[in-house]
């Protein structure tokens, strides 16, 4: 939980943040309105408008500008907490819903009780600076997929159907199998894809360099077979210290690979995950989940347990098993960053008779 800082005037402020511009409410000690500003969502605007200020608690919505404004602003030496819209109803589910409403009700929640934002706690910059790559890769990665997507099926609608290969090869092997009439429209897209995995392969050495340089302990979490540079860099840069959490089962819960609860009496219900949290850790958890699960997945107790779970039946029993394993993965990837150990496949050291 955040510390609050008694050094501070008694202002408290509210900041409704937008692309361009920005709404800031100031409230008296006593909660009257002092002052209504309009600041540009610059570096510049935030300086002229804070920078002159005594230190003063600042309440604004998590968004895209929310990092850069949360560190310039703490620069400044005002005390800044970040509300967490998804808790604060008050604000996403208002009626009357406009951004000075908006500011004014985050200042008066500061002046109130900060915790009543449930603040959020943002990466340092080094960090979100490292995940661009993670980010800029993923992105190249979904464009490469369309385009193969979009040669397959043009090829398909003329009546013809193109083998399977893997992607990174799919530009060579497709350019000798495309009908004749295809050429000149599918040509310059199979460049674009012959560009795209060029891209990604040198992404990928920039991660296994951040891996290794910057980020020794991901070598840690790369013992557990099925997760690679990728995934072991972007659990790091995601939950950045292993303090962050007492209890390892907690990165599941803050990863949203747990159920919804919605309990009354008697009635209990089985929801969906909650997915919250970060969605692209999420996925690559998955992503390692379904290989462990799969036919060429080691011999693991957590494979053993994964198994043990999808074959109890029902609908959807794989899934669920898949997002399981997910979850206990986080657990085990977590202890090992947490506790360095060595890591142990199979607790007994015994083969598995399960396939």
């Amino acid at each position: 939980m955040k510390q609050i800082n008694t050094n501070l005037t008694s202002l408290s402020i509210g900041l409704d943040i937008g692309d361009k511009r920005s709404v800031a409410v100031v409230l008296s000690p006593d909660g009257h309105v002092l002052e209504e500003l309009k600041v540009a969502s610059t570096q510049v605007g935030l300086a002229a408008a804070f920078a002159h200020r005594p230190p003063c608690r600042i309440a604004l919505e998590v968004g895209t500008h929310s990092p850069w404004m949360n560190e310039t602003l703490q620069s400044f030496g005002h005390e800044v907490f970040v509300a967490n819209p998804r808790k604060v109803r008050l604000i996403s589910h208002s009626r009357n819903k406009t951004d000075r409403i908006d500011a004014e009700c985050l200042a008066r929640l500061a002046r109130l009780d900060p915790q009543l934002l449930y603040p959020i706690q943002h990466r340092k910059s080094e960090s979100r600076n490292h995940l661009m790559f993670l980010r800029a890769r993923d992105a190249v990665v979904a464009s490469r997929t369309r385009l193969v997507n979009h040669c397959r099926t043009e090829v398909k609608v003329s009546g013809f159907r193109l083998p399977a290969m893997s992607t990174p090869a799919f530009a060579k092997k497709a350019s000798t199998l495309l009908p004749a009439h295809l050429h000149a429209v599918l040509d310059p897209l199979l460049q674009q894809i012959a560009l795209h995995t060029q891209t990604i392969r040198g992404y990928d050495k920039e991660i296994a360099r951040l891996c290794n340089d910057v980020y020794p302990e991901t070598a840690r979490l790369r013992q557990v077979q099925g997760v690679g540079p990728l995934t072991a860099l972007c659990f790091v840069l995601t939950l950045e210290t292993p303090e962050r959490f007492k209890k390892s089962r907690d990165v599941g819960a803050y990863l949203g690979l747990t159920p919804r609860r919605h309990e009354s009496g008697a009635s209990a219900p089985e929801m969906r995950i909650t997915k919250a949290g970060d969605k692209t850790l999420r996925r690559l958890l998955v992503s390692c989940a379904q290989y462990i699960l799969g036919p060429f997945g080691p011999d693991t107790d957590l494979r053993r347990w994964g198994l043990a779970l999808a074959s109890r039946g029902g609908k959807n029993a794989k899934k669920r098993a898949i997002v399981a394993t997910a979850r206990k993965l986080s657990s085990l990837l977590f202890g090992l960053w947490k506790s360095p150990r060595e890591y142990k496949p199979l607790k007994d050291g015994s083969a598995s008779k399960v396939s």
